[in-house]
Order: structure tokens, then sequence, then C-alpha cells
């Protein structure tokens, strides 16, 4: 009897930690050149760096050598807090769908950078991780309808994420006041 009870419990055990998340999916294809440019993160699971972060904002720049220049930057803490700017390097590791990149904060780690949803005009994106340990949802502008929010959120969870831990990034700019005439 005793030694059932041993196998049963190493065979949940092993059954527990042996779960693999189903594989998580890619878009087709990433046109890179119409990828670039500035994405606000709307909502996300925040990894450590980013715990408090205001004014979210990922900008990518394709260079010469196919690597991507990345700059994250946001503001600590709240609206007025200091302005963080972290530079890692994008890796394209997919080159026929584009869709699964490297990302390299510190050499020579390249963490998992998915992106799994992106719409036909390049205005919404979701990048997930193999792991779904952290999510960003971006799109092109700081602000977005409840019902795309609602949409996105409802996609990453689809996923496998847990809703519970994704959060909403707050966003507020100042409007630039237009320059005087000199008319």
């Amino acid at each position: 009897m005793m030694h059932r009870t041993i196998i049963t419990s190493a065979l949940i055990w092993v059954s527990a930690f042996s779960y693999a998340a189903p594989p998580m999916a890619t878009v087709d294809y990433v046109d890179l050149e119409r990828f670039m440019g500035d994405w606000f993160v709307i909502a996300n699971i925040p990894t450590a760096l980013e715990k408090g972060a205001h004014n979210p904002l990922e900008s990518y720049k394709l260079d010469k050598n196919g690597t991507i220049a990345t700059t994250f930057s946001f503001n600590a803490g709240s609206f007025d807090g200091e302005r963080k700017v972290y530079n890692p390097r994008g890796f394209v590791k997919d080159r026929e769908t584009n869709a699964r990149w490297g990302m390299q904060f510190i050499w020579p780690i390249k963490a998992d950078y998915r992106v799994v949803y992106l719409d036909e005009d390049y205005q919404y994106t979701v990048i997930g991780r193999k792991a779904r340990d952290y999510v960003w949802v971006m799109a092109r502008n700081s602000e977005i309808s409840e019902a795309k929010y609602r949409e996105l959120i409802d996609f990453v969870v689809s996923l496998g994420y847990p809703a519970d831990k994704i959060e909403k990034a707050p966003h507020q700019y100042a409007e630039v006041a237009a320059p005087e005439s000199t008319d």
C-alpha cells in the first residue's frame, strides 16, 4: 500500500511539473518596415522594470544589419515621475514570418518576443511570450475605444494569460500649443 501511494504521489508530482502550455501561434507575417515606429503600451502584465510605468511607449527602428533598435520609455511612478529610457535590441529569429524575435536587454540573453496579434492596418498589436508570463497590448495611439480594448484583452485571455494580472497602462499627455503665427 505504501509503495502504491509513493508511486501515485510521484506521478502526480511529475505530471504537475511537466505540463507545457500549448504553443503560442504568431501572426502569419510582419512587414517589418510597416511595424517600425511608435507603439503606446495600452495594457500589459508588467515586468519588474515596468511596474508603475506611466505613458509607456515602445519605439522601433529597423537597422541596416536587420536588427531592431528599440527605445522603451516611460515616466516612473506617476505622470510627473522621472522619464526612464531603455534601449534593448530586437533580433528577428523567424525570417519567414518576422513574427518571432529575441529582445536583448543585456548580452547574451535574448528574451522571447512574439507578435501574436497584428491588425491589417498596423494600428494594434499584441506581443506575447511562450511562457505566458508577460504580455503587451499596444496601439499607435495612446487612447483606444473601450470596445477595442475589451476585444484585445479577451484575445490575450484566450491565449491563456490570467485576466487578473493584466494592467491598463495610464497615459496622459499635455497638449502642445501651436506655434504663434509670425504674420
